[in-house]
């Protein structure tokens, strides 16, 4: 399924029947993310955080839907207090509330997953959506952007979330990258069909 999405993908030229199979295989997939806006670490102070950046990315070249996870836990705070806050976010195992209900993937056969790292893995808030969602058969591919983590621990976190599913193809990138590295995005995509 993963290599028939992917392949679709890279046929963005076709026209009639070609496109009309793509964007079938493309409706089978979606981008589950977090993204944090405001203070930043390395890019200031930011109206769209760097996840949802690569998430876009991922869905103008997939076609793929989003489910953004959302909590105004984090709004408005400066970065230093933001990563403390996280930090004992972890400590404690706490899985803060977010906005709305878990979405419907029965209709999804691959998911992307993507968060920044804070602490060695994704915000504790994605740990919360974790819970609440099955991803049992399905295609995982992490993805993280970062300031020096790279993946961290975010894909053995979420195999240990999905036992039964199969999580590939993981991708980090520098949120400091991120606006100009829709090429990145691009390989790695691409790369995935391989």
């Amino acid at each position: 399924m993963l290599a028939t999405l992917l392949l679709a993908t890279a046929c963005s030229g076709q026209t009639g029947k070609d496109n009309t199979n793509k964007q079938q295989v493309m409706a089978k997939s979606i981008v589950i993310f977090f993204s944090h806006a405001g203070d930043n670490y390395s890019v200031g102070n930011i109206e769209v955080g760097n996840t949802k950046i690569v998430a876009d990315y991922i869905s103008n070249l997939t076609g793929a839907a989003q489910f953004e996870i959302v909590t105004h836990k984090y709004d408005g705070m400066a970065y230093t207090p933001l990563i403390n806050l996280a930090k004992q976010e972890a400590a404690d195992g706490e899985l803060p509330p977010y906005e709305g209900s878990a979405p419907d993937l029965s209709q999804f056969d691959t998911v992307f997953i993507g968060g920044p790292v804070w602490w060695g893995t994704y915000p504790q808030v994605m740990f919360t959506l974790f819970r609440d969602i099955n991803l049992d058969g399905k295609t995982v591919i992490p993805f993280t952007t970062h300031e020096g983590s790279g993946l961290a621990s975010c894909v053995g976190d979420v195999r240990a979330a999905f036992p039964k599913a199969t999580v590939t193809g993981a991708f980090a990138i520098a949120g400091h990258e991120v606006r100009g590295g829709k090429a990145k995005v691009e390989r790695w995509i691409a790369s995935l069909g391989r």
